[in-house]
């Protein structure tokens, strides 16, 4: 692809020797520019309102401390859904690839990328929206089928309550204001469920739910 302009891009990782190396890579791609380095979600917050640049494209790492890829991603989505966004891991987890292409990621990329994936990937989120490399669609695809063995699954009114309101855009704070509970009580209920079924974050507990016929969209 023949790039007429550059396109801003920003990087947000923890780990500063990550972020210098994808910075020099992404340096010597023809069309791309890196504004600026942020060390989490917050750090990308501030940086954004203070530069008060909005870049193109984002490399978002998604195990980060204060505010992780996933409450980024959906801070992104909410007040800069123009912005396309790549996620960034050292991990191939199902739940984390469909945790943050359901939140609104472009892409998901494994940080052993070669270079080369790495250039044909911002160029395909460019110009098509979104790049899925074939582990991110056999993900997609895996997390399609039934299970082979569907468990009789019996719950509680009030965890079925739950589960569905999950399934919606609101908070933990306006499901618990929806069912008249505190956020404390929900916070109980999401973590027995995330227990009992063994996932490790709501869109897995919705898949599940989806997937076992105990919710309907």
């Amino acid at each position: 692809m023949t790039q007429k302009i550059d396109y801003n891009l920003v990087i947000v990782d923890d780990h500063l020797l990550v972020a210098d190396s994808l910075k020099m890579l992404i340096e010597t791609f023809s069309g791309y520019h890196v504004l600026y380095h942020a060390k989490n979600g917050m750090d990308l917050q501030q940086k954004i309102i203070t530069n008060k640049s909005i870049p193109d494209l984002i490399l978002l790492d998604v195990n980060m401390p204060l505010m992780n890829g996933y409450e980024t991603m959906e801070w992104l989505s909410k007040e800069h859904p123009d912005v396309k966004v790549l996620a960034l891991s050292m991990d191939d987890d199902e739940q984390m690839v469909l945790g943050m292409l359901s939140r609104g990621a472009n892409g998901y990329l494994l940080k052993n990328i070669h270079p080369d994936a790495l250039k044909i990937a911002l160029n395909e989120v460019i110009e098509k929206g979104y790049y899925h490399s074939e582990n991110v669609v056999n993900t997609l695809l895996k997390s399609l089928k039934p299970k082979k063995e569907i468990p009789t699954i019996r719950l509680a009114e009030h965890d079925l309550k739950f589960m569905q309101l999950s399934c919606s855009e609101l908070t933990y704070a306006e499901i618990a204001s929806q069912m008249f509970l505190s956020p404390k009580t929900i916070d109980s209920y999401r973590s027995k469920l995330f227990k009992r079924f063994q996932v490790k974050n709501r869109v897995g507990l919705v898949i599940f739910a989806l997937k076992n016929n105990l919710i309907s969209i």
